[in-house]
């Protein structure tokens, strides 16, 4: 019973760590990033690379991983983003484009075959199961990213303004606050998180060019199931949908966990279209 429960805790926290940074960039910024999934696979590729020229795992993962996803971010806002703001059909094209052209690139450097890193931490034994320990990894980190930021959109003055710049623009304009320069650093902290998901899942996932298409689904599922509440709303859903694909998973196969997270899903769209956060609260975070 233990065993199943840290499986289920760590399945709802994986789910929560590669959705959170979409909540940021779709659901706050209300762009459709299709580019998602490849903001994941960059993250975990430049940890995979960083640790095999000598670098220390952790510091490869929790700083180099989500500093260069985040100079992408702002590369991708500056060079595409920038100029299609309110065009949320335009947004989806163009990250479609953006992520198209990051796999190909990173096929042509690094092949398309499946590169791995060891699981550090080892393992742990209960009743004479042994299960590894980093899954407690990625559940401490998911409750600190989560926690990281709720605080700083509710208890800074940087967070103030974010979402102040999201919801009126031309006001935050008039009491001095440069607009553009807001959106870049938020989308570059959307994207800097999704880098670090994508390095702490790297070790359990295996890295592949292609792994992206793995992750973008069930992100925009979760996100989009949270509703309006952005960030209580994607752990509400990761909680819901992350339990019934463990669950599925552990009395039936991996398969049917997907299928029952799927439907789920369209259970969840069709009894509560404002998403699961229109229970609890309107409130945008």
């Amino acid at each position: 019973m233990a065993i199943a429960t840290i499986q289920i805790l760590n399945t709802i926290a994986s789910l929560a760590l590669i959705s959170v940074g979409l909540a940021i960039i779709f659901g706050m910024m209300k762009v459709m990033n299709f580019a998602h999934g490849e903001l994941l696979m960059l993250g975990a590729y430049s940890v995979q690379t960083a640790y095999s020229n000598g670098v220390n795992i952790w510091i490869a993962m929790f700083v180099i991983a989500p500093l260069f996803v985040g100079i992408v971010g702002i590369l991708i806002e500056l060079l595409v983003i920038r100029h299609l703001y309110g065009r949320m059909m335009d947004t989806l094209l163009a990250t479609w484009g953006i992520s198209l052209f990051i796999t190909g690139l990173i096929t042509m450097i690094f092949g398309n075959v499946t590169q791995g890193i060891s699981t550090p931490l080892g393992f742990y034994e209960i009743g004479g199961i042994r299960d590894s320990a980093y899954k407690f990894l990625i559940i401490g980190v998911t409750i600190v990213v989560f926690g990281g930021i709720y605080l700083v959109l509710k208890k800074t003055r940087l967070g103030l303004i974010a979402r102040a710049t999201m919801n009126n623009p031309g006001q935050v304009a008039v009491l001095g606050v440069n607009p553009r320069i807001v959106y870049t650093v938020t989308f570059a902290a959307g994207a800097a998180i999704s880098g670090l998901a994508g390095a702490v899942l790297a070790p359990v996932t295996g890295v592949v060019p292609t792994m992206g298409a793995a992750y973008i689904g069930k992100a925009f599922i979760t996100v989009i199931c949270g509703g309006d509440a952005i960030f209580a709303g994607t752990a509400i859903a990761s909680i819901l949908f992350g339990s019934i694909n463990q669950v599925t998973t552990i009395v039936s196969t991996a398969e049917f966990g997907e299928v029952a997270l799927l439907i789920g899903a369209l259970l969840m769209l069709r009894l509560l279209p404002k998403g699961i956060s229109s229970l609890v609260s309107n409130r945008a975070v």
